[in-house]
């Protein structure tokens, strides 16, 4: 018997641990085309399409029926496993598992991260050094519980447009922010999504990105930190690690990066830098 981690596909991992994990996918719908996430459309396509089309995709959760299949293979194969999804503050993921639960509940502990893509991600991850280290599954869900109010998740958006396109601001707002180069700051905290500030260039931004880290506490350097973009390219998020290298530079080897999925770029659109930790 082993204990194996299942996720949602809204949670972005490490390209290193993907295949350490089973995933559940959601369904990403471009008008009344639907694919299913990882699957009929991969991240780069996603961000193609988001590019090409005036109206944004809407994302729907897992069914019943996905996790119901996942938690049978477990069973079936005589293993345990936890889920850890994107939190229940921003998806009915959580409630679709928790349908799926009747008949396996001996063996499947589910927990709601609190949080979204590389905010789940580092989860998942420090989930799998607890299975490296022969936990079981009820006491790496009991772990996780107690920690993950410690993820901190922050980002840097590039462009006000898929705000505006989801009626998050008025076009104006957006217009007026496009003109003077605004880029907003935000985080998620217990699953909300939260602005923090506005900055005024990408210079700007990534000295506020750095400043809100620090905010936050610092970062525990003994668990996973992952840092993600949106979009095609990750030219970005390359220029946010050399103006923010003092911070990982003597406690890092290397800073683990990954693209962000359809959960976030969906509302971010192309061009965001995201960080995630464990707060100290």
């Amino acid at each position: 018997m082993s204990v194996k981690i299942i996720v949602d596909s809204t949670t972005d991992l490490s390209p290193e641990i993907t295949d350490k994990v089973t995933v559940v996918p959601i369904t990403i719908c471009f008008g009344s085309t639907a694919y299913t996430d990882g699957i009929d459309i991969t991240n780069k396509e996603f961000y193609e399409k988001l590019i090409e089309n005036d109206v944004l995709p809407t994302t729907s959760q897992p069914s019943p029926d996905l996790f119901e299949k996942a938690f049978r293979e477990i069973k079936d194969n005589g293993d345990t496993a936890v889920v850890i999804t994107i939190s229940s503050n921003l998806s009915g993921t959580l409630q679709s598992a928790n349908i799926a639960l009747e008949a396996y509940e001996d063996i499947i502990n589910i927990v709601d991260s609190g949080s979204v893509a590389i905010g789940a991600g580092i989860l998942v991850e420090y989930a799998l050094k607890l299975v490296d280290e022969g936990k079981t599954a009820t006491e790496i869900a009991h772990e996780l519980n107690n920690i993950k109010d410690k993820i901190y998740l922050v980002a840097l958006l590039d462009t006000l447009e898929y705000l505006k396109k989801g009626g998050r601001i008025s076009a104006t707002a957006a217009i007026a922010g496009s003109f003077l180069s605004i880029k907003p700051v935000i985080n998620v905290v217990d699953g909300i999504i939260n602005t923090l500030g506005k900055a005024r260039g990408s210079k700007q931004g990534n000295n506020l990105l750095v400043k809100e880290i620090e905010n936050a506490g610092g970062v525990d350097f003994s668990k996973p930190v992952l840092l993600g973009y949106t979009g095609l390219s990750d030219v970005l998020l390359k220029k946010y690690i050399e103006d923010s290298g003092y911070l990982w530079e003597g406690s890092l080897n290397s800073l683990n990066t990954t693209i962000i999925g359809s959960a976030i770029g969906v509302h971010a659109g192309p061009g965001a830098v995201a960080v995630a930790f464990f707060k100290k």
